[in-house]
C-alpha cells in the first residue's frame, strides 16, 4: 500500500504543488484547507505524515501539532512557515513538529523532509533492543526518564541541547538520539569544539579548496558535508569563539555552507545536537555566546543527571561496566568485593560515569584477576583537593609559585582520574582542551 500524507493548507496553489511533488514520490495525498477539515480526515484515515501550513483560516499549524502530539503521537508533522520566520519555526519544533520547510517551498528540502519523516517507525523503539552496544545504563527513575526522552527526541529533527556535568554521558545521549531516529543510516559526526585550533575552525566546519590558504594542499570536506543526511554533534559548543558562532548560525539557518576559498554555497541536510558542561545561559548574559545561536540550538533541552543525583545506580553501573571492560580486553570479569562496592557508593564521583569507568579500568589492571578490592580502586580520600587548595603558601613561596602548585595538583589529579585522557581531564577541570594543553606545556607536565 502507498504511504498516506495529509496536506493542510488554505492556498490552492501550495496544495497543488505539494500534491504533485508527493505524487511523483509514489505517495497518496489527501488535502484540507483548514483545521476542521484536517481533524475530519484524521478521524477517517490512517496517515504516515502530515504537512501543515502555519496560518490557517480557523487557527494555526501549532494548534494542530499540539493536538496530534496528544492524539497521534507516532505521526510525524512537518510545518510550512513563512520565509525567514525562524521564530515561528522554532515554536513549531518546541511544540513537537518533526521539521519545517519555508515558503517558497524548496522541492529538494521538501523531499528530504518527507523521506526522513517516512523512515520514522510507527512502533515505539526500545533502546536496549535495537542498540546493544550503546546503552544509557541505570534503572533509577532519573535515568529511565532520560531514556524515555531520548526515544521521543529521536523521532523528530529539532535541534537538541544536551546539558549536564562532565562525564555524565552527553555524547552517549547524542549517539542514541541519532541511532534511534530516521537518520541512523547516515553518519553521526561528533566534534569537540574546544579541541579545534581557532585559525582552522572555518576550514574544519565548512571545508576548503586547494590553495585557499598556506598548507591547503588539497580540497577538504568539512564536518557539515561529512554529516550530510545525518547528525552533527557539537560537543563543548560553549568554547566556540564569537566570530565562529556567527558563521555557525548562518549555516544552521540557511542549511548551506561555503568552503574556504570558494564563492559557491553547498546545501547540507544535518540535524544539530550540541552539548557543553558550561552554563550557556550565563555565557549569553556575559555576551560570550550569541543569544540568537543559543535559541537556535537550544530548541529542546535534554538534561543528563550527574551520578550523585542517582547514586542507587552505582552498584549496577559498576558491575555492568566491569562486564563491558572485560569483554573489551577479552578476559573474564572480576567480581567487586563488598568493601569495594561500599567504597564506590561513598565516593562523590566529581567526574561522574566517565570517572567510574576509568576507576574500574585502572582497578582491573591492579587486581588479581578474580576480585577487585577497595585498595585496587585507589579512590582519593574525601577532601584531598580541598585540603590542598586551602593550604596557605609558605614564606619562601611567591603567589605565582603557589598558584602554579595548585594548578599542577588539580591537573595531575584530573589526569589520574581520567587515565591520562587530556580531553576528559579538561572537561573535568572546566577548561578548554586548548587551555589545558597550554598549561601542560607551561608547567612541564608530560
Amino acid at each position: 500500500m502507498k504511504k498516506q500524507v495529509l496536506i493542510v493548507d488554505d492556498e490552492p496553489d501550495i496544495r497543488e504543488l505539494l500534491e504533485l511533488t508527493l505524487g511523483r514520490m509514489d505517495l497518496e495525498t489527501r488535502s484540507a484547507a483548514n483545521l476542521e477539515d484536517a481533524r475530519h480526515l484524521l478521524g477517517q484515515f490512517e496517515f504516515d505524515l502530515c504537512l501543515t501550513d502555519m496560518r490557517l483560516p480557523d487557527g494555526n499549524g501549532i494548534d494542530l501539532v499540539r493536538e496530534m502530539q496528544e492524539q497521534y503521537p507516532q505521526l510525524p508533522v512537518a510545518v510550512i512557515t513563512a520565509f525567514g520566520n525562524m521564530e515561528t519555526a522554532v515554536s513549531a519544533l518546541k511544540a513537537g513538529a518533526f521539521d519545517f520547510v519555508s515558503k517558497p517551498v524548496d522541492i529538494n528540502d521538501l523531499r528530504n523532509i518527507v523521506r526522513s519523516a517516512l523512515r520514522v517507525s510507527k512502533t515505539p523503539v526500545q533502546t536496549g533492543k535495537r542498540h546493544g552496544a550503546n546503552k544509557m545504563l541505570g534503572e533509577s527513575a532519573a535515568i529511565r526518564d532520560v531514556r524515555a526522552k531520548i526515544e521521543k527526541l529521536a523521532r523528530g529533527q529539532a535541534p537538541v541541547y544536551i546539558s549536564g556535568d562532565s562525564g555524565t554521558g552527553k555524547e552517549l545521549a547524542a549517539r542514541l538520539i541519532h541511532e534511534l531516529g530516521p537518520r541512523s543510516v547516515k553518519p553521526f559526526v561528533p566534534v569537540n569544539c574546544g579541541a579545534i585550533p581557532e585559525q582552522l575552525m572555518e576550514s574544519e566546519f565548512f571545508g576548503h579548496k586547494k590553495g585557499s590558504f598556506t598548507g591547503a594542499t588539497h580540497d577538504k570536506e568539512g564536518l557539515f558535508q561529512a554529516a550530510d543526511g545525518g547528525t552533527l554533534f557539537l560537543d563543548e559548543v560553549g568554547d566556540l569563539p564569537l566570530h565562529m558562532q556567527v558563521k555557525l548560525l548562518r549555516a544552521i539557518q540557511e542549511k548551506t555552507v561555503r568552503p574556504v576559498g570558494t564563492q559557491a554555497e553547498i546545501s547540507v541536510d544535518v540535524r544539530i545536537l550540541s552539548a557543553t558542561h558550561k552554563n550557556l545561559h550565563e555565557l549569553v548574559k556575559d555576551n560570550k555566546f550569541r543569544q540568537d545561536l543559543y535559541y537556535r540550538i537550544n530548541v529542546i533541552e535534554l538534561p543528563i543527571p550527574s551520578l550523585r543525583e542517582h547514586p542507587d545506580d552505582i552498584r549496577a553501573l559498576a558491575e555492568q561496566l566491569c562486564d563491558k571492560l572485560a569483554a573489551t580486553h577479552g578476559v573474564s570479569p572480576p567480581r567487586l568485593s563488598a568493601e569495594a562496592l561500599d567504597a564506590l557508593s561513598r565516593y562523590d564521583f566529581p567526574g561522574n560515569v566517565r570517572e567510574l569507568e576509568n576507576v574500574l579500568e585502572r582497578a582491573m589492571t591492579l587486581c588479581d584477576g578474580k576480585e577487585i578490592t577497595a585498595d585496587d580502586l585507589q579512590l582519593p580520600a574525601a577532601g584531598t583537593f580541598a585540603d590542598a587548595a586551602q593550604s596557605a603558601p609558605s614564606e619562601s613561596e611567591s603567589l605565582d609559585d603557589y598558584i602554579q602548585r595548585l594548578e599542577r595538583s588539580a591537573i595531575e589529579e584530573a589526569l589520574a582520574k581520567t587515565s591520562q585522557n587530556k580531553t576528559a581531564a579538561a572537561k573535568l577541570l572546566g577548561i578548554t582542551f586548548r587551555a589545558l594543553r597550554y598549561k601542560l606545556e607551561k608547567l612541564g607536565i608530560d
